[in-house]
């Protein structure tokens, strides 16, 4: 039986972007995830009780999918005439797994649905793909690997979000790279565009470089290029992409809690992305902290659609490459 999301004219629907339900890019959506059969699932995480500021991200899964939906290619894939490549054709399969269910007020119970749903999609073999809520939903997103071989982590950010604990919080926004850091199945970090004042002290700062962190301010990346700050990245290492919204700088991304000028315009980053895409094996993708309310004109959640179409493209396409013939 057709699906009313399928794409392609001779369905004799137009289905353009603001029809219809807006799962991300106007993909399958798949209720049982006990049945993905994709090679991408996206999940929501629409949880952002662990902001230390402004709240509004748990309505990040809607807006980035509501704007996912002007990238709805169809059958045909993108076409990019810089690469001369179709990205994300008929035979990337990425469905829509909807949100977790988050208990409001209660972190450890919102955290574990958050995991139980990237586990399934791990289970299903599929590239796990998080749309948060806020940058604590990574916690349960990294922690759902365990088990798995090692990866390397580069986190686009502004903040360093390495705290350990304060006043009893070890599951907040500001926490989840130490968390990640001290998990045996995370070989390293790469955390890129930090700048500026920061949420983390000094001695969050040494603590990180001794665990393994490699740590590049906007400027510094900008000094190294996009080759350069993938080259940082050890060779040859599985790498999981976490995307903090306020790593752009606030005038094309005002729609976030903790906004930080000085930071990545948009080619910066996806230049970087595109690198690491080609040099490294994806295991994970998660982005976080867009809050659609303080942003009227939509752009936020359009870009943050627009850097995981793309970055989805890159994945799957170098993954093409890589295969054996045959």
């Amino acid at each position: 039986m057709e699906t009313t999301l399928a794409h392609g004219y001779e369905s004799g629907r137009l289905n353009l972007p603001f029809t219809g339900i807006c799962t991300f890019a106007k993909k399958p959506f798949v209720a049982d995830w006990r049945a993905i059969d994709a090679d991408a699932a996206i999940l929501g995480a629409p949880y952002d009780a662990g902001t230390q500021w402004r709240a509004g991200a748990r309505f990040g899964p809607r807006g980035v999918r509501e704007a996912s939906t002007l990238f709805s290619f169809g059958h045909a894939g993108a076409y990019d005439h810089e690469d001369d490549v179709t990205y994300l054709g008929e035979e990337v399969r990425i469905v829509d797994m909807g949100d977790a269910d988050i208990v409001h007020t209660d972190t450890i119970a919102s955290h574990a649905n958050i995991r139980e749903g990237v586990e399934a999609a791990l289970a299903a073999g599929a590239l796990p793909v998080v749309i948060g809520g806020d940058h604590s939903v990574n916690i349960p997103c990294i922690e759902a690997y365990k088990g798995h071989a090692p990866f390397h982590i580069l986190q686009i950010d502004a903040h360093l979000d390495f705290v350990d604990e304060r006043h009893g919080v070890t599951r907040g926004h500001g926490n989840p790279m130490r968390r990640a850091a001290e998990k045996d199945w995370v070989s390293g970090l790469t955390q890129v565009g930090i700048r500026n004042v920061s949420s983390t002290a000094k001695e969050g700062y040494d603590a990180a470089r001794a665990m393994g962190s490699d740590i590049l301010s906007v400027r510094q990346a900008r000094g190294l290029g996009a080759p350069g700050v993938a080259q940082r990245i050890p060779e040859g290492v599985p790498v999981y992409i976490t995307i903090d919204i306020d790593g752009f700088c606030p005038s094309i991304a005002p729609g976030t809690g903790t906004p930080s000028h000085g930071g990545f315009l948009y080619y910066e980053v996806l230049e970087i992305l595109q690198q690491v895409a080609n040099r490294h094996d994806i295991v994970g993708i998660d982005l976080v902290e867009v809050a659609p309310d303080y942003d009227p004109t939509g752009s936020t959640s359009i870009l943050a659609a627009q850097i995981l179409m793309n970055l989805l493209g890159f994945v799957f396409h170098a993954r093409g490459k890589r295969m054996p013939a045959g």
